[in-house]
């Protein structure tokens, strides 16, 4: 999969979307360390020395790149209600994941979708904006188009049996 060619992007106004490595016009790799540029951060993957600055909000809720237990799906549905409404408090928001394509997709998309977008709408603004390799993790499409109170009431019930 191709690395990103912007640290970050911006997918509607105030609402962004990055990862911790980028790749320049030259093919240099890049870290994507961040200061105060944004009002609150919201990480799904970290690593030491990539911000934000401590003055910053940070959310940090590390979450696999793969199927999500119940809990972590909740800790999705949290997040983006808080990006959402960071963003109608006119708050700017960058979610984050390691590569900025799936775990930050998945919020993302989320986000839109608390925003008034439907799934598909959403899923498609994310590749768009971000990259057409953003959301690869078909697994995280089809929880957004199922509903996430749905994928984690399925989720939830896969841990009793």
């Amino acid at each position: 999969m191709p690395e990103p060619h912007a640290p970050w992007n911006e997918v509607v106004p105030g609402l962004w979307m990055g990862g911790h490595h980028w790749t320049d016009a030259s093919g240099e790799r890049r870290p994507v360390i961040v200061g105060t540029e944004f009002g609150l951060v919201i990480s799904l993957y970290t690593r030491p020395g990539h911000g934000p600055d401590p003055s910053v909000d940070h959310l940090v809720a590390e979450i696999p790149d793969g199927p999500l237990v119940a809990a972590q799906i909740h800790s999705v549905q949290q997040l983006a209600h808080t990006a959402a409404r960071s963003v109608k408090e006119g708050r700017t928001v960058l979610v984050r994941c390691n590569a900025g394509y799936n775990r930050s997709g998945l919020v993302i998309a989320q986000t839109l979708i608390e925003l008034g977008h439907e799934a598909p709408t959403a899923i498609h603004t994310v590749r768009q904006r971000r990259s057409p390799s953003a959301l690869n993790n078909r697994l995280f499409e089809e929880y957004l188009n199922a509903g996430l109170g749905v994928a984690h009431l399925l989720a939830d019930l896969e841990t009793l049996s």
